[in-house]
């Protein structure tokens, strides 16, 4: 089990790294904190339940990258913004400086921002995804809803609410 775990961990890390390369110059400050968001650690149980189940239905885990890596962006930015000083207000993530801390909160919001929209991309590329468009498609709905106000979201409000 821990053979797959590592196996997992190093694929979708491997994936996770290519996207944070960022496009100008004037974006490195940002990239860099969503790359600190992202890559501080982390056991990826979402990722491997999504190579797991891709395994499960004889899948090609090479389409299966994009899935990997858009649940764990998602997670990540749910992260970052929940240890924000006007949600949860954590210092640490992981013995570490949470990304407000590290950075500041405006390039916090901004990292976690960008963090999601990199999740939905990383759905929308073809060489990590499935080739049926109708099928990448009910990945993006199903991703947006999840992550979205009737999903992780929600439940934010909900626990802040309380």
């Amino acid at each position: 089990m821990i053979a797959y775990q590592q196996r997992c961990q190093a694929r979708v890390d491997d994936c996770l790294n290519a996207l944070f390369v960022p496009p100008r110059p004037q974006l490195e400050r940002l990239y860099q904190a969503m790359r600190y968001s992202v890559m501080n650690g982390g056991k990826r149980v979402r990722p491997l339940l999504v190579y797991a189940a891709c395994e499960a239905l004889e899948g090609d885990a090479a389409q299966a990258d994009g899935a990997a890596c858009a649940v764990e962006l998602i997670h990540a930015y749910s992260l970052v913004h929940d240890d924000l000083p006007a949600m949860d207000d954590d210092d640490l993530r992981r013995g570490q400086p949470t990304t407000h801390k590290a950075f500041d909160e405006a390039c916090a919001i901004l990292a976690g921002d960008g963090l999601q929209s990199l999740a939905f991309e990383a759905l929308a590329a073809a060489a990590h995804n499935p080739a049926n468009p109708a099928l990448r498609l009910e990945m993006f709905s199903s991703l947006a809803r999840a992550a979205g106000p009737a999903g992780m979201v929600g439940g934010q409000a909900i626990d802040l609410g309380s």
